[in-house]
């Protein structure tokens, strides 16, 4: 009897070789043999790893007796549906990556380490006990957070623990529990009756509103941008076509893109549907991501809320994907694995053959050519909801204001008038910390940060300088180290230094700060809602973490303290940001039944661009940036990639990328469709200690730029110089 074939199976590891390595099943193990997108226990060089299979076999470029046998098999069944598995390796093809090394960075951490998938997911839930729901209206007064967390679960029945820890922590819930006022009940989900889906009712749709849902077709592949300006109502469509697709008996997909956004995104659809529903997102336990990760892979969970890595989040019948916010640049991953989660989100769309529909009221310049170009169908929402109207914009000339720390007495006035009439304010400075710099009055010392090219960041609440690249901190210096003078000055403006002039002048007004240093502690952001939505007059300043989609109801006034970032940068990308930052920020203002208003103040009043912005709005403004990318042949009229090389010693840096463009020129020489720039210095050459350089390949044609990257990638890897540097390659690059 002739001997049977060997059982060889192909596997990705978590590695920066950008390859699969052959194994052989053992005997004992082909009873039940691997299947792809199995996991398995292997010998890797002195380790043993868990990797995942990507093709079972009876071949090898290798002779048999130099394979080594797989250790175990920890999967029975596929740990990813075929769709999904065929979309991970498509990206990590696509964006360059070393295959295994972007498998495993897409998974949750315990299911990396080999970990089982629980059996039956259990949704924790908190609910109040008989004796909490006798509790008096005095109770718990010397425990404020306690009594919040009761009052929510007298109004709530029952209230996912997941939910809860997003703003209050498990101590404050072990208090209540302790004291036998609340009860942790498990449950497994169970699908919803069709009767009781909705919590509360759909809200009556507006004229555009409801043309742009009569345009969404619920079965079939069709990508659709929702552009509707801030306020017009995009979520009501999003939750009346989840609606749709829930009673199809399948689950909808939501990208948002910070994790600040999650708990009211996450509270306006729990209010609305009656179904379960989980969130994936870097702030989680490991444990609970397994879980919820798990709960939509088996179908318990019908409305899966996530950022970014949630695109890679299986789901048992998938039926819609909405990314909110399409704009956002946090959507494209800087480090590791560099994929865009947007682009991901259309193919994967495309792939399960269900609709996406991508919202925002700033859209890219990407996803309008898109629409130009008929591969998706524009929606446009004109109006906004209900009573509220669309801010009126007025331009504050700095170069004729007398200002205090940063802000013009006339905004001040504008402020305070604002506060008179019990309403709200938003003032808006893209800048934590106090203070930009700290420099000397004598000798003009500066305080730079030791690792990379930039000045370090007066903290004033800490007593710190940090440098907000790579995270250095020192104490703050009373004295120069170079002429030993004290007479140094904190010069420009942060958040803090903001926030500090506007409580003093204002001192009756509560003064909010949103930024990532005042949000770092839990229920932090839940605090600021609170606040905003009970309606009392208040100041919120803050940086960008306000500006995304976040619903104020009761803000009018919205204060942009400085405009002028965006129109100087070297980026060719910062006129598309600026814009979008700018609109959004706006849209803040006067979504209630009062008019909102806007405050830019810039050194640039007539500069064409905010003009056109202001007066004609971001549609002509895109449409104005457009045609200037067509014209210098920039995305997304060309094809961007990156190579990324940093080293300790910049010499080194820029060799690799000479040597990388002379390989690619011998397999891909310069020509009309194909160009090269570089190598050069990144915007910041050197970053926490290491100097970064970037060689710029563009083309006309994805195919061919896809082409050259897969040899050159290759080739790459075998440069000496390659020893002496770690390189990447960025496809899309949303960063230069």
């Amino acid at each position: 009897m002739a001997d049977s074939k060997p059982y060889i199976i192909r596997v990705a590891v978590p590695s920066p070789l950008r390859r699969t390595f052959d194994y052989l099943v053992p005997d004992h193990l082909t009873d039940a043999p691997p299947q792809r997108g199995c996991r398995v226990a292997v010998p890797f060089g002195k380790r043993e790893v868990v990797g995942l299979v990507i093709e079972c076999t009876d071949s090898s470029d290798f002779a048999i007796e130099k394979l080594k046998p797989i250790t175990a098999i920890i999967d029975q069944q596929a740990l990813l549906p075929e769709s999904l598995f065929k979309l991970f390796i498509w990206a990590a093809n696509y964006y360059q990556h070393p295959i295994g090394d972007a498998l495993f960075s897409t998974l949750p951490v315990l299911l990396r380490s080999g970990k089982a998938l629980p059996e039956q997911p259990q949704i924790a839930n908190w609910r109040a006990t008989t004796l909490g729901k006798g509790l008096g209206p005095d109770s718990l007064k010397r425990s404020p957070k306690q009594r919040s967390l009761m009052t929510a679960l007298l109004e709530q029945p029952l209230i996912s623990q997941e939910q809860l820890l997003t703003i209050y922590t498990r101590a404050t819930l072990k208090q209540l529990n302790d004291k036998e006022l609340i009860e942790l009940v498990l449950q497994k989900t169970k699908p919803t009756a069709l009767d009781d889906l909705l919590r509360n009712a759909p809200l009556k749709l507006h004229q555009s509103q409801q043309k742009a849902m009569d345009a969404i077709e619920c079965h079939g592949f069709n990508s659709y941008l929702l552009d509707g300006v801030t306020g017009s109502g995009k979520t009501e469509i999003y939750l009346q076509c989840i609606e749709k697709i829930l009673r199809y008996g399948r689950q909808a997909l939501i990208l948002i893109p910070e994790i600040s956004l999650t708990p009211q995104t996450e509270k306006r659809f729990r209010d609305r549907f009656n179904v379960p529903l989980v969130t994936l997102h870097s702030g989680l336990t490991d444990k609970a991501r397994l879980a919820a990760w798990a709960t939509a892979k088996s179908g318990d969970a019908q409305i899966i809320l996530g950022t970014r890595s949630a695109i890679f989040t299986p789901l048992k019948d998938p039926g819609l994907i909405i990314l909110d916010e399409e704009h956002d640049q946090s959507y494209k991953q800087q480090e590791g694995f560099r994929y865009s989660a947007r682009d991901l989100a259309v193919i994967r769309a495309k792939q399960e053959n269900i609709p996406i529909i991508l919202g925002s009221a700033t859209p890219s310049l990407e996803s309008l050519n898109n629409c130009n170009s008929q591969r998706y169908q524009h929606l446009i929402l004109d109006t906004r909801a209900g009573n509220a109207s669309q801010p009126s914009w007025a331009l504050v000339d700095l170069k004729t204001e007398t200002l205090e720390s940063g802000i013009g007495r006339s905004t001040l006035a504008a402020i305070r008038e604002t506060i008179n009439n019990r309403q709200q304010v938003l003032v808006f400075l893209n800048r934590r910390g106090f203070a930009p710099t700290l420099l000397c009055h004598q000798c003009g010392w500066v305080a730079e940060c030791r690792s990379c090219d930039a000045r370090l960041t007066v903290h004033r609440g800490r007593g710190r300088l940090i440098c907000h690249h790579c995270n250095y901190q020192q104490r703050t210096v009373h004295q120069c180290p170079s002429c030993q003078s004290r007479e140094l000055i904190a010069a420009g403006e942060g958040t803090e230094r903001s926030e500090a002039c506007l409580q003093q002048c204002f001192p009756d007004t509560p003064v909010l700060r949103v930024d990532r240093d005042s949000t770092r502690n839990k229920g932090a952001m839940q605090k600021v809602f609170d606040t905003a939505d009970s309606g009392e007059p208040c100041i919120l300043v803050g940086t960008q973490m306000l500006a995304k989609g976040h619903h104020f109801a009761n803000i009018t006034l919205v204060v942009v303290l400085d405009a002028d970032s965006g129109l100087f940068s070297a980026d060719f990308r910062s006129h598309e940001r600026m814009g979008q930052l700018l609109i959004q920020v706006a849209g803040r203002s006067g979504r209630g039944s009062v008019a909102g208003k806007v405050i830019v103040q810039t050194h640039q009043p007539q500069h064409p661009l905010l003009q056109l912005l202001i007066n004609q709005g971001y549609s002509e403004y895109a449409q104005l940036l457009l045609n200037q990318r067509q014209l210098t042949q920039l995305p997304p009229y060309n094809r961007l990639a990156i190579i990324r090389a940093e080293s300790n010693h910049a010499n080194n840096a820029e060799k690799f990328l000479t040597a990388a463009r002379q390989l690619a020129e011998t397999i891909s020489p310069p020509s009309p469709s194909l160009g090269y720039l570089g190598p050069l210095p990144a915007l910041m050459e050197r970053r926490a200690g290491r100097f970064r350089y970037i060689l710029q390949i563009s083309g006309q044609r994805r195919g061919d730029l896809q082409q050259l990257l897969t040899t050159l990638c290759s080739k790459l890897e075998r440069l000496p110089e390659a020893r002496q540097v770690r390189w990447a390659i960025d496809v899309d690059p949303q960063e230069l």
